[in-house]
């Protein structure tokens, strides 16, 4: 369930996302009551249309290759919902009617609803659509004839990419998430203090090479982020993990108690540790090794 009530909608505020110079701003944009029916109506479908998808979503991983329109979360306290959070939790926006007259750098626009309880529920869109009207040719019948629109025309969507309450991020749109939360640049600069955590629970590992490559990977970052957020990393068996990246072909050096990864393989063992690289023994004596491009745990059925 959501943590807010999209029937007993008490306020609304609209605004957009900004790339200013090096920083990226949120600006509120007064908008009238129609805007505000029409947003509350787009937050009811997306909210709709999730629960249509599934009712039980999983958590979302960066590592994970999610589909266009897919029901996912994230805890709102995950360090990878910082740009979010922040603005879900950000009281008293600066109003900048004047926002709309730069939309080049409009990266997202939002709204920002109160319901009859208090609570608080954040919608949020990649502008893509909204601005794409601004290229094209505009008519419209006046009397008999048909003229050019000369004001400046918006076209807001049908739904939200993700709706965010008090505890989790409901996301839609990975994609759009990835994109308005600028996640790319948030994975990259988290892979310090992922690699600083994984250092703890795997003090056998020479996570260096690790840590200097993913810096300037991107898929390597993610696959550090999706891995720290495993709980059951600090369980890895040293010599378990041996055996996999020997089974899956990972080329590693025991060094003393250490595991030192070749470079050319810190994709592949990073891939075991996500539980990406398997073997499967159908045939004799001829083991067969594959990579997964998705990784769902499979349930134990109640027997």
């Amino acid at each position: 369930m959501m943590d807010f009530e999209l029937n007993a909608i008490r306020t609304v505020q609209f605004g957009v996302g900004r790339d200013d110079g090096d920083e990226h701003a949120f600006h509120c944009v007064m908008v009238d009551e129609a805007v505000q029916t029409a947003l509350g109506e787009m937050a009811a479908e997306t909210w709709a249309t999730m629960r249509q998808l599934s009712n039980d979503p999983v958590r979302y991983e960066p590592s994970e290759k999610h589909s266009g329109c897919e029901h996912v979360y994230l805890p709102l306290d995950d360090e990878l919902a910082v740009r979010m959070r922040n603005l879900h939790e950000a009281v008293n926006l600066d109003i900048d009617q004047n926002s709309l007259d730069y939309t080049e750098a409009m990266f997202c626009y939002f709204a920002k609803f109160t319901d009859n309880q208090g609570r608080y529920l954040t919608a949020v869109r990649r502008s893509t659509q909204f601005k794409g009207v601004l290229k094209s040719r505009l008519i419209w019948q006046s009397g008999d004839a048909l003229r050019i629109v000369g004001d400046k025309i918006f076209k807001l969507d049908n739904d939200f990419d993700l709706l965010i309450d008090s505890q989790r991020i409901n996301i839609l749109r990975p994609s759009g998430f990835e994109f308005a939360g600028k996640l790319q640049e948030a994975i990259l600069a988290a892979v310090v203090g992922n690699v600083a955590t994984l250092q703890a629970d795997l003090p056998f590992v020479q996570f260096g090479g690790i840590q200097q490559y993913a810096t300037t990977h991107p898929r390597a970052a993610r696959y550090l982020a999706s891995i720290r957020s495993q709980q059951e990393v600090a369980k890895i068996d040293r010599q378990h993990l041996i055996d996999a990246c020997g089974a899956t072909g990972v080329d590693i050096t025991i060094n003393g108690e250490e595991l030192i990864v070749n470079g050319r393989d810190i994709m592949g063992f990073l891939e075991v540790l996500d539980r990406r690289r398997y073997e499967v023994k159908l045939v004799p004596d001829e083991p067969e090794q594959y990579r997964a491009p998705s990784r769902t745990r499979l349930r134990k059925e109640a027997s």
